[in-house]
């Protein structure tokens, strides 16, 4: 079994990284935990105050459960994925069963913050993206799949996003054991991951 760990900053390509390694690997040979599953339940909050949630802050995140599902997979077992929302910020009621293989990828921009779990990635790549670019993936995604405003995104990056990139985010890429510059867009950076999975895993080609 092989446990890798995808980081980098929102909107940096981690996602497309992610699927462009599953793609090139046998099918069923890949299980995924997104760290966007694991954020805090805060549906119980008023509207204005979940406004406020700092999801760019590794407090945000419920690392325990988060430790303890890996390590049920690591164990063989199968795991019952929460499904968050970042309308409502809160858990749904349905979970999403996700079974152990023989490589188990998470992903997140705040994994490499957590030494627990940083210390259980056999691998770790640390997606890079410009400044720029970033910010024009997160405008897009956060209108389309967030429901927030053009003014509201710019003012999510410049009091969360930005602030908290600088601070705990960037810092992790030394713990790298490979960066990715240009995010899914560095064709050959990934042909090369996926060539070094296959042959960790003794998968011909």
């Amino acid at each position: 079994m092989l446990i890798i760990g995808i980081a980098g900053g929102s909107g940096s390509g981690k996602t497309t990284v992610l699927n462009k390694i599953i793609h090139g690997l046998p099918k069923n040979a890949v299980s995924v935990i997104s760290q966007d599953s694991y954020y805090k339940d805060n549906g119980h909050m008023p509207d204005e105050e979940k406004k406020k949630i700092n999801f760019d802050h590794p407090a945000s995140i419920e690392f325990e459960l988060l430790i303890k599902h890996l390590d049920k997979l690591i164990n063989g077992e199968a795991i019952e994925r929460p499904v968050y929302s970042y309308v409502t910020c809160a858990r749904a009621k349905e979970t999403i069963t996700v079974h152990p293989s023989k490589v188990i990828i998470v992903e997140g921009i705040l994994i490499f913050t957590n030494a627990k779990l940083r210390n259980k990635f056999n691998i770790k790549i640390f997606v890079d993206a410009d400044t720029d670019d970033r910010l024009m993936r997160i405008v897009r995604r956060d209108l389309i799949e967030r429901g927030r405003s053009v003014q509201g995104v710019l003012e999510h990056y410049e009091y969360f996003v930005k602030p908290m990139h600088l601070q705990f985010i960037e810092p992790t890429k030394r713990y790298a054991d490979i960066i990715v510059p240009q995010g899914g867009a560095n064709h050959v950076a990934i042909d090369i991951l996926t060539s070094k999975i296959k042959n960790k895993l003794g998968i011909n080609n």
